[in-house]
């Protein structure tokens, strides 16, 4: 079984392209996440993560809801990494992470696809994510290929750098930067809501017609890249930049 975790659709694409060449279910955990759901899951396919890289690591969410959930039946665990460059040293935590579950982790691959931060980076025009992607689906073809045949993903070497950012930038990173402060919407607002419900924190509330955004984010990006409007910025970085949304769809 497939569980994905996406904000702005890259990780969903991936999710969904492996499915389809494995020919197994593919499951957003969106709503599980945002209620909170973490019933147990049965599965008697290896499990596949697919998730984008927060700070080098997986997000932290993610994380949490894998700690509650119990995932029974299959003991063969893959995480496929959806990043704009580098997920650092994360295979390191999601190996604890499965060893606390009982599972057996076979592995962590980093596919690249188009930057959709824009919290601190610039996303690409439509052109240019396309061309990414199409650079990203060999890879993804080669993750569900090892899957089926029951092979584990080859880690890479892990360099000083990979080790720091997963760590110590990590750790920094998170209260520094993973916060609501600098979201906000403009007068170009239609008060339609989507925000409140791309939203996997509940973290947006609609008052007097604008979002309110609360204590809990994980810079998912959904908020600000999915509103049709336009309307929500982050601080002056995000002023002129493209709102990005995976441009391609199975």
């Amino acid at each position: 079984m497939i569980l994905y975790f996406s904000g702005t659709g890259n990780s969903e694409y991936a999710a969904k392209r492996i499915a389809a060449e494995l020919q197994d279910e593919a499951v957003n955990l969106f709503h599980k996440i945002r209620r909170n759901d973490c019933s147990r899951i049965n599965s008697e396919t290896p499990w596949v993560i697919v998730t984008p890289t927060y700070g080098w690591r997986i997000p932290r969410i993610l994380q949490e809801w894998l700690s509650k959930t119990a995932l029974k039946g299959a003991k063969d665990i893959y995480f496929v990494m959806t990043c704009g460059g580098s997920i650092g040293n994360a295979g390191k935590y999601v190996r604890k992470l499965c060893s606390k579950k009982g599972l057996s982790f076979k592995g962590c691959i980093p596919v690249v696809m188009p930057e959709n931060y824009i919290a601190l980076f610039e996303a690409p025009e439509q052109n240019e994510a396309l061309e990414i992607i199409a650079k990203a689906e060999p890879v993804l073809d080669e993750a569900a290929r090892l899957i089926k045949n029951r092979e584990a993903y080859a880690q890479p070497a892990v360099t000083l750098k990979d080790r720091l950012s997963s760590s110590i930038v990590n750790d920094i990173y998170y209260p520094a930067v993973i916060h609501a402060k600098k979201f906000y919407a403009t007068d170009r607002c239609t008060s339609c809501g989507m925000c409140e419900r791309v939203c996997p924190l509940k973290n947006i509330d609609i008052k007097e017609g604008k979002p309110v955004w609360k204590d809990r984010c994980t810079h998912c990006m959904a908020c600000i890249c999915r509103c049709p409007a336009e309307a929500i910025e982050y601080g002056s970085h995000s002023k002129g930049l493209v709102r990005y949304l995976c441009p391609k769809q199975l």
